[in-house]
Parts: structure tokens; C-alpha cells; sequence
């Protein structure tokens, strides 16, 4: 049970709004910033409670429409936790607010990860084998358990992510002094990086199968920047966008279509392909 002493506006009423909210996180999705406007709305209500001043709830709102992007299983979670120091900045003037943003952008690389291999990974796989065993049969069993198998599990991380993060952020921020949240940020950061490179070296691809020599195996520049570091292309093409998406001059679309243009291109003429 959540305790509500008198120093606490947050009710268990006011979190099972904010796993309600949560329900349509991906119903407005953008390719800037992607989930923002979904988290944004499901903090809604407890910022609304928690800020009688509209000048503060509209700056709590401009702080949960940053860059979100996370598995929507686990999403709740972050927002469970940083419900408690959205309580906790509304109660103490000297609470640094931009702590919120980065714990949320600490955690959304590690829940993104173990989300997507638990739900879209694993279980949506289980639910789908099955769901169609029986279904080829003819059972109607089929698409009823698939339904079932993959999203009562789904409700339950949401709900109960929703109250543990709210507790653990209740004691979790009560107990952070002198450094400790820069370390404890710091270190969930590394771990989101780590996430976040394994993708880059996994989902970004660029071949450059220009031959240097002939033979029966001829040398590639590719082949030379695979001896000098594997997926140096991919690494260097990210670093290339994260460059300009610091420009204020270069807006994101034309990143995005840059990017789509050359993707087409590149796959076109053997660039882009495995």
C-alpha cells in the first residue's frame, strides 16, 4: 500500500491516473521527439495536483515533452518516479528540476532494452506461436489467448511499474545528498550509452564495396575499415546526425530526408546492404 502522510500530495488514486494515462502512449508519435507528447499527457494530472501556479505547471509540462522514447510497457515506471520528484520539486524551492529530465533520460536506455527483448522479443514471439497453432485449427482460442498471453502481462508492469516507481523514487530521491544523483544518473547513463551503441552497430548499416585489388579475394575499403574497427561507417554516419541535430540552422526534417534520399541511393548501388 502507498503511505500518505502529511507531507504527501500523491495519492494511490492519482497513480492508477497516471497508468490510465499511460494506456495511449504511442497514439501521438513523432520522429523528433518521439513519445513526448504521450508522457507529457500521462504526467498531466499529477502535475495539475501537484502545481497551482500556471507558470510552474506549464514549465513541468515543457520538462516531460523533451525527448521520450521508451518501450510502453515500461514506461510507467519512469513516470512513476519522476512523479515523486515532480512531488518532491513542488514542495522544496531548492530541488534541482533539471534532475527530472535527467533521471528520465537515464532510464529510458536500460527499460528500452530489457522492454523490447521481454515484450516485443520474447513474448509477443510466445503469444504468436500460440495464437496461430490454434488458429490454424480453427479454434477461436487462438486470437483470444494471443490477446490475453501477451497483454495481461503487459497491464500488470504498467500498473505496478507505476506504483514501484513511485515508491522507489519517494525513498530514492529523500535519500539523494551531495553527489550521489549526479553518480547514480552517471552511472544509468553509461548503461543507456552501452544500449544505445549495440543498436547503432546492429540496426545502422553501411558497406563500401569498392575493390582496391584484384584476385580471387580482392581487398575492399571496406574491408580495410573492418580491419581498422568494425562498424566504423555506422558510428561515424551517427555521430555525423547527433553533429547536426546541434545545429540550430539545420532543421530535422531535412535530416531526415538527407537521410532517406542517401538510404535509397546507397541501397540502390550496394552501399547500404549487408
Amino acid at each position: 500500500m502507498i503511505s500518505n502522510p502529511g507531507n504527501k500530495k500523491i495519492t494511490k488514486k492519482d497513480l492508477k491516473g497516471v497508468f490510465w494515462r499511460s494506456m495511449p502512449m504511442e497514439a501521438s508519435f513523432n520522429y523528433e521527439r518521439m513519445m513526448s507528447m504521450g508522457f507529457a499527457y500521462s504526467m498531466k494530472g499529477v502535475i495539475n495536483k501537484l502545481y497551482h501556479n500556471q507558470a510552474d505547471r506549464q514549465a513541468a509540462i515543457k520538462r516531460h515533452l523533451e525527448f521520450f522514447n521508451c518501450t510502453s510497457a515500461t514506461s510507467p515506471f519512469i513516470a512513476g518516479v519522476l512523479t515523486s520528484m515532480e512531488e518532491k520539486n513542488s514542495m522544496d524551492p531548492n530541488f534541482d528540476a533539471q534532475s527530472i529530465n535527467a533521471m528520465k533520460t537515464g532510464l529510458m536506455g536500460p527499460l528500452s532494452g530489457i522492454g523490447d527483448s521481454v515484450f516485443w522479443g520474447s513474448l509477443r514471439i510466445i503469444a504468436s506461436g500460440i495464437g496461430i497453432s490454434l488458429a490454424q485449427k480453427g479454434s477461436v482460442l487462438g486470437p483470444l489467448l494471443f490477446i490475453l498471453i501477451y497483454n495481461i502481462p503487459n497491464l500488470l508492469v504498467r500498473y505496478y511499474g507505476t506504483i514501484w516507481g513511485y515508491e522507489l523514487g519517494s525513498s530514492f530521491v529523500d535519500k539523494m545528498a551531495g553527489g550521489l544523483m549526479n553518480a547514480i544518473t552517471y552511472a544509468i547513463n553509461i548503461l543507456g550509452n552501452t544500449v544505445i551503441g549495440a543498436m547503432v552497430a546492429s540496426m545502422v548499416v553501411i558497406n563500401i564495396p569498392l575493390k582496391i585489388s584484384s584476385g580471387k579475394n580482392p581487398e575492399t575499403v571496406q574491408s580495410i575499415l573492418n580491419s581498422i574497427m568494425p562498424d566504423l561507417m555506422p558510428l561515424a554516419a551517427t555521430f555525423l546526425v547527433a553533429w547536426l541535430l546541434k545545429k540550430k540552422h539545420v532543421k530535422m526534417v531535412w535530416i531526415l530526408l538527407a537521410i532517406l534520399v542517401i538510404s535509397v541511393l546507397g541501397a540502390f548501388l550496394g552501399f547500404l546492404k549487408p
